[in-house]
């Protein structure tokens, strides 16, 4: 997040300074704040749209639900609305703003496919997300990231349709700090919506690996979820109900091909999810002297 502050005020500042006016920059600052404060109130009942996802309550599924609220007893958190997925491929997610407003979806396919406590091992994940406010550390990130690639769209576009040209004429009597400048926010109009994805992504991947740990921690028996991950990732039917706009929401990659063959450095780096085989092995080495637990 430090790293994010600063990126955005070295590319706001050497924007503005390019482009001679600082009003270009607040305006793509409120833009970005306006657009992720709607996402933000919003953004669980688009989700939920989008999945083709309905609500369920005590009495159409009464395992899953006592499961749910068993669980939230134990994190000491509200019962969020469940909501189940009519899609036999395995996977589950977490949203809403706060966990006062907080919604937990499964697939019909997690339901078929997991055995009692590899299913609490996936809710305990999900929890662990509204416990540990993820969606609003998303949301945080998501300002920044649109404030970084707003700025460069925008520089592009100027530069483009002739700014740059005036502003180079400018420079010959302003001396060479102002061409640098310049020349350094095109270098950065390029390379820092790259880095900022790719800080989102790593954002992502930490906050997955702690709602491991702390699911297992919930339900104290890891092997619980490294079982239900194990399944999850070996299943090979893609979510239908998925995109790219919400697959980061998913306990695990909804697009399996994400996940076939050998993971290369760079490929890596463009996960929104660590890694199955990695995320089990953190799982397996977490130790717990205590049986499954009888929710």
């Amino acid at each position: 997040m430090s790293g994010f502050f600063v990126l955005v005020i070295l590319i706001g500042y050497i924007f503005s300074q390019a482009m001679n006016d600082s009003a270009i920059l607040i305006f793509a600052v409120l833009f970005a704040i306006i657009s992720s404060f709607v996402s933000y109130w919003w953004s669980d009942k688009i989700v939920l749209a989008m999945s083709d996802a309905h609500e369920i309550d005590h009495v159409s599924n009464r395992e899953l639900y006592h499961i749910v609220e068993n669980l939230c007893i134990t994190a000491g958190l509200p019962v969020p609305k469940i909501y189940l997925i009519d899609d036999t491929a395995p996977n589950a997610f977490a949203t809403g703003r706060n966990a006062e407003h907080a919604v937990v979806a499964v697939t019909v396919g997690l339901l078929q496919k997991l055995d009692k406590t590899e299913l609490e091992g996936v809710i305990a994940h999900e929890l662990s997300h509204i416990g540990n406010r993820d969606m609003l550390l998303a949301t945080l990130v998501t300002v920044m990231v649109g404030i970084i690639v707003l700025l460069a769209d925008w520089f592009r576009r100027w530069t483009f349709w002739g700014g740059g040209r005036r502003r180079r004429s400018d420079s010959e009597g302003g001396g060479q700090l102002q061409l640098i400048l310049f020349v350094l926010a095109i270098i950065l109009s390029i390379l820092a919506p790259i880095f900022a994805y790719l800080m989102q992504f790593a954002i992502s991947r930490k906050r997955e690996f702690l709602a491991d740990a702390d699911g297992a921690l919930l339900t104290r028996y890891p092997e619980g979820l490294a079982s239900a991950l194990e399944k999850i990732s070996s299943d090979r039917e893609p979510l239908e109900v998925a995109n790219r706009a919400t697959a980061h929401l998913y306990i695990a990659s909804p697009f399996k091909e994400d996940e076939t063959g050998k993971i290369g450095f760079f490929t890596r780096l463009f996960m929104t999810h660590p890694p199955i085989e990695e995320r089990i092995r953190a799982l397996r080495d977490l130790k717990f002297d205590t049986c499954p637990p009888k929710l």
